[in-house]
């Protein structure tokens, strides 16, 4: 038997945790209910002992006290704890996650017996032993955990949010399921928000508030407690009308889905609603339009007005027939050119001819010049 007495859990100056008593006997499933943060997830890892926190009170397993035990010699003692979100190893094969789950001394003697037993509870692991289980479904994820943590061959076995990410199908199922591993004598604490299906299978239940353990009952008395439906199974207290009607049946065949059925209420005639027929209205309708053109022209006479819905078709013709003509003598429109097409590429630049340069070339010219011997000037040679 599980028995956790005053166990309170701080972070720091928060208790997530304060004075809690749940007890959990062989061969029992209890369940926890209560709000997101009410402390319900604190409760089952100070109980394995890998809570964060500072956890105290006492907490004991057949009279042997797990308080500041490491979470290896927990599962030594006989609780095993099957973690939100799974916790599988996904590279592994089911055969192997199995495996690992009897590494505990207490199931290694035992461990083909235990592997046949979590066989025969869950078939479809036996048929993907070798299958890698990171390519199986959230379910079949949700069996193996569970069957992984039967392997240490458990007094209690603990789950937390187990039907957490699975179908409604799926959810029946794996509660089924737990009713047969509670017929193997091991005793189950669950925290579970689907509340309506968990307490179908439980024996007891909690309810955690604020860090409390408000109240305590038989599953039974639960389901009927007005304030338990109106705060977890969705039913109006103390309103009867207010209860979940029963889901309709589901065909069992194609065709049956699919048959037509008979109106459950007779067909009303819009005839009968509006107390005249249509076709009354209608000719009302148009009367009340003719005399309210004669009011409009009292100067033209009654037979005159009596030709006003004729004249008014001949002109809505005569209108019709210009708008036509002059759509017939209207210039077609241009093309416009595509802002989409590929411009043409620009044409090459024309190059300039270079003009032809001319050098010229001239001789340099040497003069030489003497001075006269008389001093009187200078001679050219």
């Amino acid at each position: 038997m599980l028995e956790m007495s005053n166990v309170t859990v701080r972070y720091g100056q928060h208790r997530a945790l304060e004075n809690a008593h749940v007890t959990v006997g062989k061969g029992e499933i209890v369940v926890i209910l209560g709000a997101n943060g009410a402390g319900k997830s604190t409760l089952l890892k100070a109980a394995s002992g890998i809570c964060e926190g500072a956890v105290t009170g006492d907490i004991r397993l057949d009279g042997t006290a797990l308080n500041g035990l490491s979470a290896n010699r927990i599962v030594d003692a006989g609780l095993a704890l099957v973690p939100e979100g799974r916790g599988v190893f996904p590279d592994l094969t089911v055969r192997e996650n199995l495996t690992l789950g009897a590494y505990a001394p207490r199931a290694r003697d035992d461990e083909k017996m235990t592997l046949d037993r979590v066989y025969s509870l869950f078939p479809k692991l036996a048929e993907r032993s070798r299958q890698i289980v990171g390519t199986m479904s959230g379910g079949e994820q949700q069996m193996v955990a569970i069957g992984r943590a039967m392997m240490s061959n458990p007094t209690i076995l603990t789950l937390d949010e187990p039907s957490l990410g699975l179908s409604p199908l799926l959810s029946k199922e794996l509660f089924q399921n737990l009713a047969r591993v509670r017929e193997l004598g091991i005793g189950v604490l669950m925290v579970e928000q689907n509340a309506k299906q968990s307490l179908a299978i439980a024996d007891r239940g909690y309810l955690i508030e604020n860090a409390h353990v408000v109240h305590q009952d038989s599953a039974a008395n639960l389901m009927n407690d007005p304030a338990v439906q109106a705060a977890y199974l969705g039913v109006g207290s103390g309103d009867e009308s207010a209860a979940t009607p029963p889901a309709p049946e589901m065909p069992e065949t194609v065709s049956e889905a699919f048959a037509l059925r008979p109106r459950s209420q007779k067909t009303i005639s819009a005839d009968s609603i509006l107390g005249r027929s249509v076709d009354d209205l209608v000719a009302a309708a148009g009367r009340q339009s003719v005399a309210a053109t004669i009011q409009k022209r009292p100067d033209q006479k009654q037979a005159q007005t009596a030709t006003v819905p004729t004249d008014r078709l001949a002109a809505a013709l005569a209108d019709i027939e210009r708008s036509a003509r002059a759509a017939r003598n209207r210039p077609k429109p241009q093309p416009r050119p595509d802002r989409y097409a590929p411009s043409p590429p620009p044409a090459p630049p024309t190059e300039a001819k270079p003009r032809p340069v001319i050098e010229v070339y001239r001789a340099p010219r040497v003069e030489v010049y003497r001075r006269q011997p008389d001093g009187s000037g200078f001679e050219r040679k």
